[in-house]
């Protein structure tokens, strides 16, 4: 055993040194102690890498806003240490990062198990919403719902030592590492890659996954081309915790046959018997050819382009659902407004270099008290959460307004910024 630092992740390697190298990615707020009752059957034939997400165990609080990024400074470590080929299991967040791996690197990967994974999880919303309330209250709120998110009811009764190891984990995560992570997890949607991944695939779920449950699971399978399912009773979403006989036989087969020359007929599903009671130990097909289109002009490809990126970043800052109403009521007499908010102002204002999106939701919330548009100030109070002010910055900018835009206009704002602040940053129950 051996356990190190480097700039780029921080790990631990267990296992025979000579042996092929299998890394174990692990889950948002969780650490690579989520494997644990893994290793000691997995280092039977494989040299096993863990590592912990930026902010995470006590790593090196160095944010990452993307799984890319965090893909990247993987493959870094990875590169550091002289390996190049291998096999890779992870975890929703863990589990992304391989897929990433796999859909950017399919050479340095040997055969991919993706655990409580999804092509997407949930909506871009929900994890800017969360970051909104960890920088509001914390992580205490995240770390007190994380047993049931994670876990069966009953498990989580019958293991308070596990329960409360959930809960510590989370809670000492650094706030701006898991509020990043959560920006990787909205940003990340790879639905229509799905059929370029050309690795072998176990995709592995707890029946009782609320979380990213087997409809998630089927997505990837149906998606994925040469992918198989497994299915574990009695498991939730940290499935190798609460079963952790039953995935480690999963992983043990998949990763012993699947590492061979695959044989493109495989399909199927792995469905184990329901468990029997035990003690668990807390842890320490697309077209052949289509007619292509014709290729746009520059300014035609120009406008696209601008439009596009503006629809991104004002879908990032104003939040899907707002984007949504906002589109949806669009038709023939107001389509060229909305073209021209999305290319002008998202697209060129809101993407410029020269202020950081903080700084630009001060001023736009400024600009729209003095102007008196207070049903926009909603909407850039939600985004100004979004952007990463905090609820008491948003105050200092509203107290600003009431100097040079006048008491009365500042009063009516911050009683809709009040009430948007509550809504967004009460923790979901």
């Amino acid at each position: 055993m051996s356990v190190a630092k480097t700039p780029a992740l921080q790990y631990r390697l267990d296992g025979p040194e000579d042996a092929p190298v299998l890394v174990l990615g692990p889950s948002l707020g969780t650490t690579w102690h989520m494997w644990d009752r893994q290793v000691p059957e997995l280092t039977k034939q494989w040299r096993v890498f863990r590592f912990d997400l930026p902010g995470h165990g006590g790593a090196p609080a160095h944010p990452a806003n993307s799984v890319a990024s965090l893909a990247d400074r993987l493959l870094d470590t990875l590169n550091e240490l002289g390996v190049a080929r291998f096999g890779y299991a992870g975890c929703a967040l863990g589990g992304a990062v391989g897929a990433e791996l796999a859909l950017r690197h399919p050479e340095r990967i040997a055969s991919l198990a993706l655990v409580g994974c999804s092509p997407r999880f949930g909506t871009a919303d929900e994890f800017r919403q969360r970051g909104v309330v960890v920088r509001s209250h914390g992580l205490d709120p995240i770390a007190r719902a994380a047993p049931e998110r994670w876990f069966t009811p009953g498990f989580a009764t019958a293991q308070p030592a596990i329960t409360e190891w959930a809960v510590q984990m989370v809670r000492t995560t650094d706030p701006g590492c898991y509020i990043a992570a959560c920006e990787a997890l909205a940003s990340f949607d790879i639905r229509p890659q799905l059929a370029q991944i050309g690795v072998p695939t176990l995709v592995l779920v707890g029946s009782d996954d609320a979380v990213t449950g087997p409809a998630e699971a089927r997505t990837l399978v149906a998606g994925i081309p040469d992918a198989r399912l497994a299915l574990v009773p009695g498991a939730s979403h940290l499935a190798p915790v609460e079963q952790p006989a039953a995935v480690s036989d999963l992983l043990v087969r998949h990763f012993s046959t699947a590492w061979q020359v695959p044989d493109p007929t495989t399909t199927g599903q792995f469905v184990l018997p329901a468990p029997a009671e035990s003690v668990i130990m807390p842890p320490q097909v697309a077209p052949l050819a289509e007619i292509a289109p014709s290729a746009p002009q520059p300014e035609c490809a120009s406008r696209l382009d601008t439009h596009q990126a503006g629809l991104k970043a004002r879908r990032e800052v104003l939040g899907d659902a707002h984007v949504d109403r906002e589109l949806a009521a669009t038709d023939d007499f107001s389509a060229d407004f909305q073209d021209l908010l999305t290319r002008y102002a998202w697209g060129e204002v809101w993407n410029r270099p020269g202020l950081d999106r903080r700084t630009r939701s001060c001023v736009a919330l400024a600009a729209l008290v003095a102007g008196g548009h207070l049903d926009d100030v909603a909407a850039h109070t939600r985004a100004a959460l979004r952007t990463g002010l905090t609820p008491q910055e948003i105050g200092e900018v509203l107290l600003q307004t009431a100097v040079y835009c006048g008491a009365p206009a500042a009063g009516r704002a911050f009683k809709v910024a009040q009430e948007v602040i509550r809504e967004e940053t009460t923790p979901q129950e």
